[in-house]
């Protein structure tokens, strides 16, 4: 009886040990499959965000060299602009200012346009004509003549001291004028220049 009862215990003993060292097994080979699949989710996990690192770099590395050359670009135009100001208006200005200075420039500039004003095949137009206060001597003779003849609509004419060299004129009830100052010369002979110039110096 004795012997029955130990061999029942040893078999349960063993068939327990069996048992526990099998669920071990499981449990470990579970563990493995599980720490494989978390490092394999890792992995991937760390080429996205490598990948994503890789791809925002790039981004703005292009960004970046984007913004350098349009940064370079426009700087160049305005240096562009400046020299073409510079070389324009060392070889202009000086001469623009000194005929506008002259007389009989003046005068026949005056004339031209008070003429096309006053056109022989349709009625004329009365003017308003201001010239610079410097000037009002010297045109004196000139405006109560030659000038009067030609504007027989009637010719308002005004002095200002703020106009150093040319003059403005326009339509007596047009509400506007026309400025011929030297600055107004400079500039348009400068945009007839300036793509000239542009070509000369940047072959453009």
């Amino acid at each position: 009886m004795q012997n029955k009862l130990q061999e029942l215990t040893e078999k349960l003993y063993n068939e327990g040990l069996s048992k526990g060292k099998q669920e071990a097994e499981d449990m470990k080979a579970n563990a493995k499959t599980e720490a494989a699949a978390i490092i394999s989710d890792a992995k991937e996990k760390a080429k996205e965000i490598v990948a994503a690192a890789q791809k925002e770099s790039e981004e703005l590395k292009s960004k970046a060299q984007s913004d350098i050359k349009m940064a370079s670009g426009q700087a160049f135009a305005a240096i562009k602009q400046q020299i073409e100001k510079a070389i324009i208006t060392k070889a202009v200005s000086a001469q623009i200012s000194d005929a506008v200075k002259e007389k009989e420039f003046l005068k026949t500039i005056i004339t031209t346009i008070v003429t096309a004003f006053n056109p022989a095949s349709s009625d004329p137009a009365p003017l308003n004509l201001i010239l610079p206060e410097n000037k009002k001597t010297e045109l004196d003779t000139y405006i109560n003549g030659e000038l009067a003849k030609i504007c027989t609509a009637g010719l308002t004419i005004s002095f200002n001291k703020n106009i150093e060299n040319g003059f403005k004129i326009g339509p007596k009830e047009g509400g506007y004028l026309i400025s011929f100052t030297d600055k107004d010369f400079e500039n348009i002979i400068s945009e007839y220049l300036r793509p000239k110039t542009r070509t000369l110096l940047f072959g453009e």
